[in-house]
């Protein structure tokens, strides 16, 4: 288990996130992962389009593994959470959830790799990232 902190975001659901039964489609909830990671970093000082501007480098999705355990409806309010798991050198593994009211529609972990944003050739994530991510 992780030791570093939770990151919570709040997320409504709108018609655009349900399919035709009124139920969450499944793969929103990448979507909702990706904006709770993409405002995780942000909280932490990490912009990434200044990353990528200033290193030439950005994240890139790799790997994921996704569990949906119980159905997330029309109007629900979702705490989206990302957490981190793992840091290497050159990717990141990334625990989450989307709760509600004490359940867990799903759950998850996502591997974001440092690549070129030109090449899209894998590289190091910069020092200085690892080192804010790891404080927190």
């Amino acid at each position: 288990m992780s030791t570093h902190a939770v990151f919570t975001r709040p997320l409504r659901v709108y018609w655009e996130d349900t399919d035709a039964g009124g139920i969450v489609f499944y793969a929103n909830y990448l979507k909702f992962f990706e904006r709770a990671r993409t405002e995780w970093l942000r909280s932490l000082g990490v912009s990434q389009r200044a990353l990528r501007e200033a290193t030439g480098g950005m994240f890139v999705v790799g790997e994921t593994s996704v569990r949906y355990l119980r159905p997330a409806r029309l109007d629900d309010e979702l705490l989206v959470t990302a957490q981190l798991e793992a840091a290497g050198r050159a990717s990141l593994i990334i625990a989450q959830t989307a709760r509600r009211d004490g359940e867990l529609p799903a759950e998850g972990t996502i591997r974001i790799g440092w690549v070129d944003a030109e090449t899209l050739r894998p590289g190091r994530i910069p020092a200085d990232i690892l080192q804010v991510l790891n404080k927190e």
